[in-house]
Formats: C-alpha cells, structure tokens, sequence
C-alpha cells in the first residue's frame, strides 16, 4: 500500500520561501531615512523703525510698513500659485558611514518643480522625465514634444529629482538637501 502526501502545503511554502526571499540581483532597501518638510513662502510687512526712511544705501521706496519679508511656515493649505519648499532630512540608519550615497525624490504631482532649485551640500543633483526609470543633468534630458519630435526638457517636465552626494555621510548623520515647487 503506498501513500501519498498532499502537494499543496508543500508548495504553499515554497511559494512563501520565494515571495519573501529577495530575488537575485535585487537591491536590499537603503539605510537612508527620508524626512519631507513642505513649507510655503508667506510675505510678513516689517514694521519700520524710526530713523529708517532715508539713510543712505536705502535703495528704492518703501512702504509706510517697511520692506516685505518672506517666512517659511508649514504648507498645511496651498492654493495654486503659493511656492513651496521641500527640504528633505536624509538620515544615515547604518551603523557605519555610507559612502556617496544617492537618493532619489519624486515631485508631488500637483507641484511644478522651479528650475535650478534643487541644492545639496557636497551634491550632484541631476532629474528624471520619465518617474524616476532615468536620470541625467538637466540640460541632457529630452522629452516627446505635441508634434512627436524631440525637444529639451523643461523644469516642468521634470517628475523626479536624484541627488549623489560627494562625501561621506556618517552612521546616525543627518545631510539635508532642498528644491523648490509652485502649486500647479
């Protein structure tokens, strides 16, 4: 008499063992944690102060409240128009340094990134046109025009920012790099 065993649990598991299991070649995830800070630019008038009308260097009128600032404050609501800044908290979660590491970002869809705001200390900062599959220096990319043809991209064309940066960054370091948008 012979038995059998039933197949299903065993392939159960094996199917289990390669859903789990990286695939060959796979990158593992990345020791950086990402931090997005979205902050919108608000003009605050600056009082003036008794004396300021008139000295000299003052270059151009003012206002009877003084000459508008700018402050960051949380982008909790934008309206179309309103710019926003990112600022991205790149934190090594290693416990050793990581050399030139890079990172990618993805620009919000309902924002239109600002040409040549993306910054870095110590970075190569370079975008991609087609959801961050590629990326090259701006003046590289190119993307289909209406008629089908070529053309060079434009800072609105842009869907993802990458940045490499040149040093090392130190276990539990924190580099922070920015880029502007304006709400679409």
């Amino acid at each position: 008499m012979s038995t059998q065993f039933p197949a299903i649990p065993v392939c159960g598991a094996l199917l289990a063992f390669f859903l789990a299991a990286p695939a060959c070649g796979q990158e593992r995830a990345s020791p950086l944690e990402i931090k997005s800070i979205a902050e919108v630019e608000s003009k605050v008038a600056q009082a003036s102060t008794a004396g300021d009308a008139g000295r000299a260097g003052d270059s151009g009128p003012r206002s009877a409240a003084g000459p508008a600032l700018v402050e960051l404050v949380p982008a909790d609501k934008v309206v179309p128009g309103d710019r926003v800044i990112y600022t991205l908290e790149v934190r090594n979660g290693a416990e050793t340094a990581l050399d030139a590491p890079s990172f990618s970002y993805p620009i919000p869809e309902h924002m239109r990134y600002i040409a040549d705001s993306a910054v870095g200390p110590g970075a190569v900062v370079s975008y991609s046109v087609d959801g961050g599959h590629t990326f090259a220096r701006a003046e590289d990319l190119e993307v289909k025009g209406p008629d089908g043809k070529l053309r060079a991209a434009a800072a609105a064309d842009y869907t993802d920012i990458h940045w490499q940066l040149k040093n090392r960054l130190k276990a539990n370091s924190v580099a922070f790099v920015r880029f502007r948008t304006v709400v679409k």
